[in-house]
């Protein structure tokens, strides 16, 4: 049992007795709930990057987003397509052992091997046509739909050297083969996509863009690009926000009255001054959180204010 000093905000107490106060606990910040649209209709974009997602727009070309973590370039992708009616983003999570056939296809040889056991009747049963063990990645989902769509590419800085100059040979053929279905006699094939129920039918193997996604690749700027890949795509720097467009941002988020202005002040101040004259890597997300707890009138910002905000405001970077 904790010998602490309870304070009346806290829900998780380090009691020793079970109790009811996680009834006590209020909704989530609205960035925090699932399944919301409040992050793509609340994104704030500046001319310069208005005019730079049209041009890729125009020109079928794909758009790297560079700049400091937490400057909203996941976020206008989800912004593009909300507006746009693109539906939902297609998102591919890029790791150091990311490949171009994941985000392409993948197949389940050892599930077909399987099902190629049971009798007969349960194989017709099944359905165990060839396409049921073939998926299509996010940017073969992107390529097969019949729409256009959003494909975010994130954090591309972090692939493997070969990966971008692989990708942006996919990019210009505007199309790839699957080899497991382009080796069978059978002309049409039934596949799964990326993120949903969906199929979408295959003809001798071959993925065709319809119509060429609006392809969004994103950069922390931990490594250079070859000059062959930056010369294709359009080059968007998103800057960190000035005072002017956090507090929009805020407002856009949070439903603000005439008083919480003076709360937000302070915090808005002491966030600008670390992260400006301090020069501490921080992102947008950080101060949303900060300036959520000072709204909900906890003692957290009366009490423990320095403490809770440094937990907050650790920098991105060392």
């Amino acid at each position: 049992m904790s010998t602490e000093k309870k304070e009346s905000w806290w829900i998780y107490e380090g009691s020793e007795e079970p109790h009811d106060k996680i009834k006590d606990l209020p909704k989530p910040p609205p960035w925090r709930e699932k399944g919301t649209t409040k992050t793509q209709n609340t994104f704030i974009p500046s001319t310069k990057e208005m005019q730079l997602v049209n041009t890729a727009l125009y020109l079928r070309r794909p758009l790297l987003i560079t700049g400091k973590p937490g400057t909203g370039k996941s976020s206008l992708a989800k912004a593009v397509a909300f507006e746009l009616k693109l539906g939902k983003v297609l998102h591919w999570q890029v790791t150091t052992k990311s490949t171009l056939e994941e985000a392409l296809y993948s197949y389940d040889a050892i599930g077909r091997l399987q099902d190629s056991s049971l009798s007969e009747e349960e194989r017709f049963k099944d359905n165990s046509d060839i396409g049921n063990y073939v998926r299509l990645g996010p940017l073969g989902t992107a390529f097969a739909s019949d729409s256009m769509r959003v494909l975010l590419i994130d954090e591309i800085d972090k692939s493997d050297i070969d990966l971008p100059n692989n990708l942006l040979h996919v990019f210009e053929e505007n199309e790839f083969i699957i080899p497991e279905l382009a080796r069978l006699n059978s002309d049409v094939h039934e596949v799964n996509t990326y993120g949903s129920d969906e199929k979408v039918k295959i003809v001798r193997g071959k993925v065709e863009s319809k119509q060429f996604p609006l392809i969004i690749l994103t950069s922390n700027g931990e490594r250079e690009f070859p000059p062959a890949f930056l010369r294709r795509c359009i080059h968007l720097e998103i800057e960190v926000p000035n005072k002017e467009k956090l507090t929009k941002i805020i407002k856009a988020h949070l439903n603000l009255n005439s008083e919480d202005d003076k709360k937000i002040h302070d915090i808005l101040n002491k966030f600008l001054e670390q992260r400006d004259k301090n020069s501490k890597e921080l992102s947008t997300d950080q101060l949303l959180n900060a300036i959520f707890l000072a709204l909900k009138d906890l003692e957290v910002l009366n009490t423990d204010k320095e403490e809770i905000l440094k937990s907050i405001w650790h920098s991105l970077s060392k």
